[in-house]
């Protein structure tokens, strides 16, 4: 089951580095990244609908779902923000690394997991890889320009780590396919109102018609594929596994989107693959 679910997750990594970088190239962030949730968020619906009704859920199940959908309202909104302030191959990294630290450590420490001291030596690999992507432009004209992206990217981390550990415990009381539409819903409440506020959303679809589609499937097919590995493994060695995906990012940010600062940031890519390895082997 671990090779199952490392496969999983490797899968989903890369689908949201892909979605990820066409969310980045959008001309409005907080609308295609609206209309690409919208028709999964809408198929799904039925399935969310038949589970709730026919489960018997605790007072506290249901808080637990609530916080779920106010976390990726939260998250959605501050991914938009993230993406307008800085490079792909300069957030990405923080935001997906945030949780490498944090969430295995949480998972130790509240929810009794264990993780191999190899694990933690790789966990340290890929945080120097981390370090080393984000860097910094020299001068003190690049400093505001620096913290705004670095500090959003921050709180998306957060955001991320937040509704990773509160998912693994509502894959308890619901399947991947229901929490995944809990997932979805949040995430376009929270860009709903400014896609009301704007005029721009039928030429945002005329504009990225022949992407939309692709976001639409890889965007919710990404957390999908982690939601089903997280339900046969711990949250401490698939978490960490789904940060491939900054390998991905950054490497599209470089030669797709024409990023700078290439030699530097696949230089700390190595450094996160041999963490990713090293991880790997602890789970077996």
């Amino acid at each position: 089951m671990i090779v199952i679910s490392l496969i999983l997750v490797l899968c989903s990594g890369l689908a949201h580095a892909v979605w990820n970088m066409l969310a980045k190239q959008s001309t409005d962030k907080a609308l295609f990244l609206w209309v690409i949730y919208m028709p999964a968020t809408i198929v799904l619906l039925p399935t969310l609908i038949n589970e709730l009704s026919s489960a018997s859920l605790s007072q506290t199940q249901w808080l637990l779902i609530g916080a779920s959908l106010i976390m990726q309202s939260v998250y959605s909104l501050l991914l938009a923000y993230t993406y307008n302030a800085g490079d792909l191959s300069q957030v990405y990294p923080i935001m997906r690394g945030t949780p490498t630290l944090l969430i295995p450590a949480i998972g130790v420490l509240l929810l009794k997991e264990t993780l191999p001291l190899w694990g933690w030596i790789g966990l340290s690999f890929m945080l120097i890889g981390f370090i080393v992507m984000i860097g910094r432009s020299s001068g003190k004209g690049h400093q505001q320009s620096f913290y705004k992206p670095v500090l959003l990217a921050m709180s998306v981390g957060l955001c991320i780590t937040t509704y990773t550990l509160i998912d693994k415990v509502n894959l308890q009381h619901l399947s991947p396919l229901a929490l995944l539409e809990v997932t979805n819903i949040g995430f376009v409440l929270g860009l709903t109102p400014a896609v009301l506020r704007s005029k721009r959303l039928k030429h945002v679809i005329r504009t990225h018609i022949n992407i939309i589609w692709i976001g639409a499937i890889l965007s919710p097919g990404s957390y999908l594929l982690f939601l089903f590995a997280a339900r046969n493994a711990n949250i401490s060695t698939v978490a960490p596994m789904r940060e491939v995906g900054i390998v991905f990012g950054t490497l599209l940010g470089l030669f797709v989107l024409k990023e700078s600062q290439g030699t530097r940031r696949i230089t700390a890519s190595i450094a996160v693959v041999m963490g990713i390895i090293m991880i790997a082997s602890s789970g077996h």
